[in-house]
């Protein structure tokens, strides 16, 4: 059990039956009446924001979140399913998969997150090398400016980068912005 008056960024806990990670914190001692304290938590689950304030005495339930490498394995229409070093499998719905899916293709490393043996959430590394699977051609000159075109990665994902990429180049993306970073020497 944690006390409201001791949450701390990064604490995860069970509120009203659902999990939350606190974004941020304050704890208020007014010069009239009781303290509080003031908190951002965020659903571990869905993403949701919540601005909740608690008195320093309530009670939660510490929430423990295990994650566990994994390799995607293969999609079967419905489900995603991902193997653990043991070769146990993981099936997973597309909302669970969702976010790292744009990054990711068969036999990639990703992080798997677990509640209570359960698995909720799928993270992908934080850069991935992708190949360039539909570009305009360069046109010469045009690589002088800042100037950028949408490519088609192999995952579908459709992305900005400089004019010099081309169709056949493996690029490297920061997943967490889905920003190019750098065409990747072959």
């Amino acid at each position: 059990m944690v006390l409201a008056g001791d949450l701390r960024k990064g604490v995860t806990i069970e509120y009203e039956g659902k999990i939350f990670t606190v974004v941020d914190f304050l704890h208020v001692k007014p010069g009239k009446g009781a303290a509080f304290v003031r908190t951002t938590l965020k659903n571990v689950i869905d993403g949701k924001v919540l601005q909740i304030t608690f008195n320093p005495t309530e009670k939660f339930e510490n929430a423990i979140i295990e994650t566990n490498k994994m390799t995607y394995s293969y999609n079967d229409g419905e489900l995603y399913y991902f193997m653990d070093e043991e070769y146990n499998m993981e099936p997973l719905n597309y909302d669970q998969v969702e976010d790292a899916l744009k990054y990711v293709k068969e036999n990639d490393p990703v992080t798997v997150k677990f509640y209570k043996g359960k698995a909720f959430s799928v993270e992908c590394e934080n850069f991935v090398e992708l190949l360039v699977t539909e570009a305009e051609p360069s046109v010469a000159g045009n690589t002088a400016t800042n100037a950028t075109k949408q490519v088609k990665i192999e995952t579908g994902l459709y992305i900005q980068v400089p004019m010099f990429v081309n169709e056949g180049d493996i690029i490297r993306i920061d997943t967490r912005t889905g920003e190019y970073m750098e065409r990747v020497k072959k």
